[in-house]
């Protein structure tokens, strides 16, 4: 990756190419003007047509023809370079779902670099941008590990590797038959951090499993350098052992340039219109001298590093966003000068919670926070499912754990707030269909949207739904597809909402999860357009889940269909303004269930939009008001309710009478006052 990505800064140093494009600023409104609707895929999941490879079924004219009839803009391709590490002379599998990247070329199991080129062409005549991946914190163990092992040439700059001296070495402890390296204890990392070699443990352990991963850092076995001596190294590896670490603060400056190079590639040569940063927050690691664990969530180096990141890409007339679980201060200065977007990790949980319990007061909290820190919802990414779980790890929350917040009429503690949230939604969805991720891994349930919502319905057993059933679950779907698209900034949903998938049996992926890395159960491979109906896994092994949606043909054949709906949905989106709004007030209803926003529509339409909720399983009434809409007058733009309860009267000094049915959602938009003498 490091010799490719010195190739491809010829593609740029020295040429004109640098100075066409603004950069040192985000553009949230122009990347979200580019495309507002996305289709977030998993390559690994999709099942392709017989003899033709992964992209070459993503560029087809029927798949792309579908999406775009469904109002998807974009597509977030996920991770597709060549991923896992080398043995010998052998490439070894992936070992993190392709996130463990060694190489800048396509993985062949997925395509070419010419067939990724000729996609993003054919996309375009669709009207449809494609959005590619960076994951600046670590590599896979490629040919660039092993060559840091080594110490050839500037390589070992790349990563957060130690050489250890010959008369410690019997520190690390033997590396087990069949391993390369072997995982560090507590109690060794703290006397290596005492000898002045590493910066000590982190304050988080990803991962942690007793015996196999106590500690983020490992030790090699004995290698022989190129220059004939042998040496043994510690690295860093904040997720699994075969994620090495990079090395943003070496003198080298080799990291920077793999990851600038990498995008240079995707959007000078490739055709990507924006890429996503892979957990950009833990770029940086530092000492702390004494029982204080190394500093590494919200570090002045991660911040500083996306920022070259995301200004790099605006230089060569891209777009980024940011994967970054954090504080909202922290997320503030993540967005100041970093990324356009970030991922929506601020509302995932309390909406998660909503659908559960009936409960959006969270909700109401969370929202009105971000906006006491002046972070739009319009600089955000709202999604459904992604390859990840159902995290219900709330940052702000966690970070803020002694605070007290104002919940309705009462104060609550961060961290009781944080678990009661996450234990109260546990009790109520029970074990159908959902694995728990460890609680010393993630907070969070490794399903689907559909499973999850089928859970929230009191149903045991998805995989033998009545049709009433299947009803219900589809309408508390869509309830979720609407709190995220009808805010301002960017809706994606995957292939397993599109499809309605549930997860996949644990019997199923029982090699993929011994680990206990259960989302592999919310992975299951997914045919779109029907390409191989006879097809029972994925290219790459996944298995099929069952979906009871229906592929995107037959669903846009049924008007009652997910997708029939989903379309109207954001049709009603689009022709609302609802991207380009912005968030004016949050409002506070006495009905637990319910949540309800003001946005501004852009000046071009002028007005605002009412976004209201009923996530409760009951009828709700509600009178509010909102002192910026006196003496207008509005009109029903979308309801989730195929009968379109008509439920909106605004009165004097804008008091807005609701009526929401459960589990209902509307947009009603408010026309502008008239001016006219």
């Amino acid at each position: 990756m490091l010799r490719r990505a010195d190739e491809l800064s010829e593609e740029i140093s020295g040429k004109s190419v640098q100075w066409r494009n603004a950069y040192g600023r985000p553009r949230p409104r122009d990347f979200v003007s580019t495309a507002s609707v996305w289709f977030t895929n998993y390559p690994r999941s999709l099942i392709a047509s017989r003899g033709e490879t992964v992209l070459e079924t993503l560029g087809s004219p029927p798949l792309l023809s579908a999406l775009r009839e469904v109002g998807i803009e974009a597509i977030h391709m996920g991770p597709m370079k060549r991923a896992g590490g080398i043995c010998g002379r052998t490439y070894t599998p992936s070992i993190d779902g392709f996130f463990d990247r060694i190489e800048l070329s396509i993985d062949p199991l997925l395509g070419t670099d010419d067939q990724y080129v000729g996609m993003t062409s054919v996309a375009k005549e669709f009207g449809i941008a494609v959005i590619g991946d960076l994951i600046p914190a670590h590599t896979g163990k490629g040919a660039d590990f092993r060559l840091a092992e080594r110490g050839y040439k500037d390589y070992a700059g790349l990563y957060t590797m130690v050489e250890i001296p010959e008369a410690d070495w019997e520190l690390l402890g033997d590396v087990p038959t069949g391993e390369d390296s072997v995982n560090l204890s507590v109690d060794t990392v703290r006397l290596l951090e005492e000898k002045g070699y590493i910066p000590g443990q982190l304050e988080v352990t990803s991962f942690y499993e007793p015996g196999v991963k106590e500690t983020d850092w490992s030790a090699t076995d004995v290698v022989t350098g190129v220059d004939g001596r042998p040496r043994r190294l510690v690295y860093l590896h904040v997720f699994k052992a075969g994620q090495p670490s990079l090395d943003w603060l070496d003198p080298s400056f080799a990291a920077q340039r793999i990851i600038l190079g990498d995008a240079v590639q995707s959007l000078h040569v490739w055709g990507d219109v924006a890429l996503r940063l892979d957990a950009s927050p833990l770029l940086g690691i530092e000492p702390r001298r004494g029982l204080d664990k190394a500093w590494i969530e919200g570090h002045p180096l991660a911040e500083g590093s996306s920022n070259i990141i995301a200004m790099m890409i605006r230089k060569l007339g891209g777009y980024s966003f940011q994967e970054i679980n954090a504080s909202l201060e922290q997320l503030k200065r993540f967005t100041t000068w970093g990324p356009d977007l970030s991922y929506d990790f601020v509302t995932r949980p309390p909406y998660l919670y909503a659908m559960a319990t009936g409960n959006a007061e969270p909700l109401r909290l969370m929202v009105r926070l971000m906006q006491k820190q002046r972070l739009d919802p319009g600089t955000f990414v709202h999604a459904l499912q992604n390859h990840d779980e159902l995290m219900f790890d709330l940052a702000h929350l966690r970070t803020h754990a002694r605070k007290e917040f104002q919940l309705g009429d009462r104060t609550v503690l961060g961290k009781e707030l944080y678990q009661r949230m996450y234990d109260e939604a546990k009790e109520r969805l029970g074990e159908g269909g959902l694995a728990y991720m460890p609680e010393f891994s993630n907070l969070g349930f490794c399903g689907t949207i559909a499973s999850y919502a089928a859970a929230c319905c009191g149903i045991s057993d998805p995989y033998h739904m009545s049709a009433d059933q299947k009803v219900e679950v589809q309408q508390l779907h869509l309830l979720a597809a609407f709190f995220n698209a009808m805010q301002p900034g960017v809706f994606a949903l995957s292939g397993w909402d599109l499809v309605g998938a549930l997860p996949l049996p644990e019997e199923e992926v029982q090699p993929w999860i011994q680990d206990n890395d259960f989302r592999w159960m919310n992975r299951g491979a997914f045919d779109l357009v029907d390409v191989d109906p006879g097809a029972t896994a994925s290219e790459a092994g996944l298995p099929k889940a069952a979906a009871i949606y229906g592929s995107l043909p037959s669903q846009l054949g049924d008007p009652g269909s997910f997708v029939s709906r989903l379309q109207a949905m954001l049709r009603a989106r689009d022709d609302s303004g609802i991207a380009l709004s912005s968030l004016v007030a949050v409002g506070e209803p006495a009905s637990k269930g319910m949540f309800v926003m003001l946005l501004e529509r852009p000046e071009e339409l002028g007005g605002w939009i009412i976004t209201a909720v009923n996530f409760a399983s009951e009828p709700a009434r509600e009178n509010l008001h909102f002192t910026e809409i006196a003496g207008t007058t509005a009109r029903l733009a979308y309801s989730t309710e195929p009968k379109r309860i008509a439920g909106v009267h605004l009165g004097d000094h804008g008091r807005v009478s609701l009526r929401l049915g459960p589990r209902h959602g509307q947009v009603l938009v408010v026309e502008p006052r008239n001016t006219s003498p």
